[in-house]
């Protein structure tokens, strides 16, 4: 148990850069990693919070696979969405100007339609927009969206990934059913430290 906690720590700061940086630079991932959990409170709602999932969403973009046809070409970004009201504050943004995932550069947006939800490649629905959940998983059908929530029973109702608080902590539950009919490919890395994987 303590070795899984471990390792779903070190996940939220960049298992594959902490790894090329050897075991001193691990080390240091997961203390830095350890600090951001430990930081996260009791408050739902909280700044911190949300820091510490919009590292999660840029690192569920390294572990994912999108079929070839979702970018228009090989330099074309990766596109973030938000549906509903933004929690992350200039989080997300600011992790987007400074990172790219398979030299792909980041944008973020957020989306008020479901058309423009569509073209997303990861799209997080805010909690203002739970009572729509299977509206817009239904909306999302046959295209290739990795959608991540934070609402009791999202992964339920069709979503991939739902972060949940455990502790004070923030993990995530992944629906692997839900990301192959929608065509995309999840690491075993990142399903060995998910809390829960719902088939």
């Amino acid at each position: 148990m303590e070795r899984a906690d471990t390792e779903r720590r070190a996940f939220v700061e960049g298992t594959a850069d902490a790894r090329r940086m050897g075991r001193a630079g691990w080390q240091i991932f997961v203390i830095s990693a350890v600090v951001c959990s430990l930081a996260v409170g009791t408050k739902a709602q909280s700044a911190t919070e949300y820091q510490v999932k919009a590292a999660f969403l840029f690192n569920f973009a390294k572990f994912v696979e999108w079929p070839p046809g979702s970018f228009p070409d090989a330099s074309a970004p990766l596109q973030i969405c938000v549906f509903g009201q933004d929690p992350f504050g200039e989080a997300l943004r600011n992790i987007a100007n400074e990172k790219t995932v398979n030299g792909r550069k980041l944008e973020v947006h957020q989306v008020a339609d479901l058309q423009h939800a569509r073209s997303c490649h990861i799209l997080f629905i805010a909690s203002s927009g739970k009572a729509s959940v299977k509206q817009i998983v239904e909306a999302l059908r046959g295209a290739s969206v990795l959608t991540v929530g934070d609402t009791k029973g999202f992964a339920e109702q069709g979503g991939m990934i739902n972060f949940v608080l455990e502790n004070d902590r923030v993990q995530f539950e992944v629906s692997s059913k839900a990301a192959e009919r929608a065509g995309l490919k999840i690491s075993s890395k990142l399903l060995s430290v998910a809390k829960l994987v719902v088939v």
